[in-house]
This record gives structure tokens, C-alpha cells and sequence, in this order.
């Protein structure tokens, strides 16, 4: 296997353009590994960014290597001579070889979806019943699972919600969490909806604590990475995973079918 974890800093950047060209006449191998070895930094980003919902369960570099497959695969079945941008593509084979990984792990049973929505509906019961949110000892009590349990169960519920977003995405429905462009070719009923989701976030977004916001908000608008996240607020990855964990608990409970724009 091709090392990328240590990717040499001292190498001249490649003419991109003559390898892709060698590559796509011939398949030649050389060629590919100096594809694989150049595009390999956008592995260590998705992978970076997805593990803000595993923490430390699951070691870095086995979602990288799942990630390694991912890219080798987009490679492969890139046509470059479109016009299309690489790093769009891959970015999408990369995550999806990611959660494949994921999927293919006794950490992610089958169960685990319908726990997931458990957790969702006993959240927004225990919300509406108590007139504030709920904490994790009242969460356990309503579910029956031991509270040192509790957040174990909050972050699997996040990561479920992530991999269901990406069932439902490669049956080729549409999302509804796709936002509207806002030009004249919209409909009214779109420019509402889109009006009325931006309203739902930013509702949901304040009654968020200011550790969930500011991990929300250097996660999804400036698209950091877990491990830059924890630099900056200066707490381990696994605090940060579990502060965004219970943040996308709050937040899915409060935009409802709205809720996979979280995972996008």
C-alpha cells in the first residue's frame, strides 16, 4: 500500500495535466500512483472532518485507509477529459468509501437506527414535557440505559444520522435539505420554504450553549477539521466529538424534516 500518511514536503508539485493525460490513454500504473500520491491530502481532510463523530472511537488511521480506497476508486473511474472538477468527485467517493468502512463495523449494528430514533422522539418529548431540554440522566431514565452510557449513545445516534442521510442520498432522491438559489427562477413555495428553514436555524442555533455553537460554527461555516476544532477551543477531540454530538441532537430535534441539512 502506497504510504500517504507522511506525503514527502520537499517534492516539486507534479504537472497534474501530463499525469492524468498518461493515465487516461493508458492506465498506466506510475501515472497513478503519482494521482494517488498528489490528491492524497484531501483524504486526511474528509477523514479530518468526518471523524467529528466517531472521536476517539475509532482510530484515524483506519478511516484513512478506508479513505484510500475511496480515492483509488474515483481515479479510476474519473473521466478527467470532461472538464469536471476531481476534487468535487473524489471528495464524494472518499467520504462514501469512509462510511462503507463504517457500516462493515460491529460499532454500527443494525439496531443502531432504530435507537437513533428513539433518542430523537424520547429528546423531543422529554423537551416539550419539561419546557427546557433535557438532560443525559433524564434521557437515560426515559430510554432505560445506564447514564455513563448516555453520551456513547448521543454520538452513535449523530453518526447514524450521517449514514442514513447517505442511503437515502445514493437512492437518488433529492434531498430536502438542498437549499433553494435564491434568483427569480424560484417558486413561492420554495422561496418560502427556503425562508422559513433559515428562520428554523437560526431559532435552533440560539438555544444552543456557547461551546455548541462555536464548534457548530467552525465545523459546518468554516470546515474545519476535529483536530483544528480542538486546537482552537483547546479541549481533546473526543470533548469536541461529544460537544457536536449533543449540539446535532438538539439541532435535529428542532428543525425536523429539515434535519439532513446537518449532515450535507
Amino acid at each position: 500500500m502506497i504510504n500517504i500518511l507522511k506525503p514527502k514536503s520537499s517534492e516539486q508539485k507534479p504537472d497534474i495535466d501530463k499525469i492524468w493525460d498518461a493515465f487516461s490513454k493508458n492506465r498506466d500504473a506510475a501515472a497513478k500512483e503519482q494521482l494517488i500520491l498528489h490528491y492524497s491530502p484531501m483524504i486526511k481532510y474528509v477523514v479530518g472532518r468526518m471523524s467529528i463523530y466517531v472521536g476517539n472511537a475509532i482510530d484515524f488511521d483506519d478511516l484513512v485507509s478506508y479513505g484510500i480506497f475511496g480515492l483509488i476508486d474515483a481515479i479510476d473511474k474519473f473521466d478527467y477529459h470532461k472538464g469536471a472538477k476531481f476534487e468535487t468527485y473524489a471528495g464524494l467517493r472518499i467520504r462514501g468509501a469512509v462510511l462503507d468502512g463504517l457500516r462493515s463495523l460491529d460499532w454500527v449494528p443494525r439496531s443502531l437506527r432504530q435507537k437513533s430514533r428513539q433518542l430523537d422522539e424520547a429528546y423531543t418529548a422529554l423537551e416539550a414535557e419539561l419546557g427546557r431540554e433535557p438532560t443525559n440522566i433524564e434521557l437515560a431514565e426515559r430510554l432505560g440505559v445506564p447514564v455513563d452510557e448516555m453520551d456513547e449513545e448521543i454520538k452513535k445516534s449523530s453518526l447514524m444520522a450521517l449514514i442514513s442521510l447517505d442511503d437515502y442520498l445514493e437512492g437518488n432522491h433529492e434531498t430536502a435539505a438542498s437549499l433553494p438559489a435564491d434568483d427569480a427562477t424560484q417558486t413561492p413555495e420554495n422561496l418560502y420554504e427556503h425562508k422559513e428553514l433559515k428562520q428554523m436555524l437560526i431559532d435552533a442555533l440560539e438555544k444552543l450553549t456557547e461551546k455548541e455553537r462555536l464548534v457548530t460554527a467552525l465545523y459546518y461555516f468554516d470546515e474545519m477539521t476535529l483536530k483544528e476544532i480542538s486546537k482552537i477551543m483547546e479541549v481533546s477531540e473526543s470533548r469536541v466529538s461529544q460537544i457536536h454530538s449533543k449540539a446535532m441532537l438538539k439541532l435535529r430535534a428542532r428543525l425536523g424534516r429539515y434535519k439532513s441539512v446537518l449532515f450535507a
